[in-house]
């Protein structure tokens, strides 16, 4: 052999990133308990870091967290305390592409949380990456840099603003 590894089961993992409700399996997402409270509490949809050779392969778990977006925004209406909802794209790095959720916390964590230096001017040098973003509909950007360039995603009158 050659050394490649050979990936068994992608069109089912693929299949399956188009279905799967992620939230269904968290025990920390509990929208029940009235006390309950998240410190940037985020889920990642490419554990692998499939997406990081390819766009094709990043493309499906971009899609899978944006649908969780949604899905995570319809449980916010649960929340009797203020609350951050966003995203954070970084520009070639799928594995860490994660929604975020935030609230006011007993850790003492910044809330809102801020991140400084952020512009509505793009900072991303991933064109592909670029082009997704631009794409969403009803989504609010600012982009920043840290040890690569990134994007923070959440939607306006949903929660804090940024």
């Amino acid at each position: 052999m050659n050394g490649i590894k050979k990936h068994r089961g992608l069109k089912r993992y693929y299949r399956n990133l188009a279905t799967e409700n992620d939230l269904d399996k968290t025990t920390w997402l509990d929208f029940n308990k009235p006390d309950n409270w998240f410190d940037n509490c985020h889920l990642h949809f490419d554990w692998k870091g499939y997406g990081n050779n390819s766009f094709k392969r990043r493309k499906p778990h971009l899609d899978k967290l944006f649908r969780h977006f949604d899905l995570l925004a319809d449980k916010t209406n649960k929340l009797k305390i203020e609350f951050q909802l966003y995203s954070i794209l970084l520009d070639f790095n799928s594995y860490s592409d994660a929604l975020f959720l935030h609230t006011p916390n007993p850790n003492n964590s910044q809330f809102p949380f801020k991140i400084s230096d952020l512009q509505l001017t793009t900072t991303l040098t991933n064109k592909q990456l670029n082009d997704y973003i631009n794409n969403l509909d009803g989504y609010e950007k600012l982009y920043g840099q840290a040890n690569e360039a990134f994007c923070l995603i959440f939607k306006k009158n949903l929660g804090q603003p940024f």
